[in-house]
């Protein structure tokens, strides 16, 4: 059980260090770095979309790796690679250079968070696979954290080198860690065949087969879980995109007021994941759903019609407790629905692409009806339809396949 729960907080770990460091510090030291490489925001814009289709294609080639090399060597390698790209940023003074790294940081991020379907659905208990994943999906959430902490140390003396060599050196002793954990646990085997390895704890699925079928993936339920995610990414991006700028722009927030109310996103979403996840192992994962997604409603409501006072904290608490915690209840329900750990991987990692299509989509029609309306409120009119439409898919999901079913997989 100690080494189950330590494979589980080595892979939030590294969700902080693919997530936290790799895509979300860029974003914090972009000023810095503009005044030491004298780059432009075109190229800042263009490379934050070369990471977001990065991320999109290395997550289909995660779910076509897992079942081939095993998602723990793809966990450890993607994070070993994530730990170089951090280094050797901090190391070169080359535009291009950089840009390459934060695309390879972004493909690294799938490549490590699609896998965990695999590896949670061995080493944890069918019962609490909606706490760990929970927990592993607010990952991000503590690598932000540390962000926050060392930028304003080291960014407003020129260092933001220093940043990213300590960020780097973060992730590459988790690898090490992994690395030990992993093998200490006999999850570091050869490359898995039609037979899966075993569970390493009682009541963890003992046999799952690494085979799917075409018809296994266009099941009903399965094409209502990438639908789920596709307005999962194409509302709640958008929410936090343009958050500040709806903020302070049309509402005439101060910069400390709309920075707090990010603090408190941050801060609620670093005990979200692992409560929601707890809770959901307990009352139902389509039943957590629900909750997360009235949450955004009424967080998005809130901004419409209140944004006034205390109400925008409050749609921040509400936020953070639907946004980080999604991330873990999908792939849980997945991971109890599917019939194999192969299945479960690629219904996952197309999940994964959706996820990211929607948020592409969402963030530029936000822009567009920002730029022709010279208002933000539609955005968050149109996010509330859009929760409501995903608590509608849910109520139509079957429920979680019983643990005696599952474990015959």
């Amino acid at each position: 059980m100690r080494l189950n729960a330590a494979v589980v907080v080595l892979l939030t770990g590294l969700v902080a260090a693919t997530y936290g460091f790799g895509i979300y510090l860029f974003a914090q030291l972009v000023p810095d770095m503009q005044a030491s490489l004298g780059f432009s925001f075109a190229y800042v814009g263009t490379i934050t979309a070369a990471g977001q289709l990065g991320f999109l294609l290395c997550a289909l080639l995660a779910a076509w790796l897992t079942p081939r090399v095993g998602g723990d060597w793809l966990i450890l390698g993607s994070g070993v690679v994530c730990a170089m790209a951090l280094l050797l940023i901090s190391q070169s003074n080359n535009s291009l250079v950089i840009g390459a790294m934060l695309v390879v940081l972004a493909g690294t991020a799938a490549t490590v968070f699609v896998p965990m379907v695999d590896v949670i659905a061995r080493v944890v208990a069918y019962r609490y696979r909606g706490m760990a994943m929970g927990l592993v999906s607010s990952g991000t959430s503590y690598g932000v954290f540390i962000n926050s902490l060392l930028v304003p140390i080291y960014a407003p003396q020129g260092e933001w080198r220093t940043v990213w060599w300590l960020v780097g050196l973060i992730a590459l002793g988790l690898c090490v860690l992994v690395w030990w954990v992993f093998r200490r646990g006999g999850l570091l085997g050869r490359v898995p065949s039609p037979v899966a390895r075993p569970a390493l704890a009682e009541g963890a699925t003992p046999q799952v087969r690494l085979t799917g079928t075409r018809a296994e993936l266009m099941q009903p339920w399965v094409l209502m879980v990438w639908s789920m995610n596709f307005l999962i990414g194409f509302s709640t991006f958008p929410f936090q995109n343009y958050l500040s700028s709806y903020l302070r722009i049309e509402l005439g927030f101060g910069v400390a007021y709309t920075a707090q109310i990010w603090a408190t996103i941050g801060l609620v979403g670093m005990f979200a994941g692992l409560a929601v996840g707890w809770l959901s192992d307990r009352i139902g994962l389509r039943i957590a759903m629900l909750l997360v997604y009235v949450s955004v409603a009424v967080a998005a409501l809130i901004l419409l019609v209140q944004p006034s006072g205390y109400w925008p904290s409050i749609a921040a608490v509400l936020f953070s407790i639907a946004f980080y915690p999604i991330f873990g209840l999908i792939p849980a329900y997945v991971s109890k629905q599917a019939s194999s750990v192969a299945t479960a991987v690629a219904i996952f990692g197309i999940a994964n692409v959706m996820q990211g299509s929607g948020g592409m989509l969402g963030n530029y029609s936000a822009g567009l009806w920002a730029s022709h309306s010279g208002s933000f409120a539609g955005i968050y009119g149109a996010i509330v339809m859009v929760a409501m439409v995903l608590i509608a898919l849910t109520l139509k999901l079957p429920r979680e396949a019983p643990e005696k079913l599952q474990q015959l997989c």
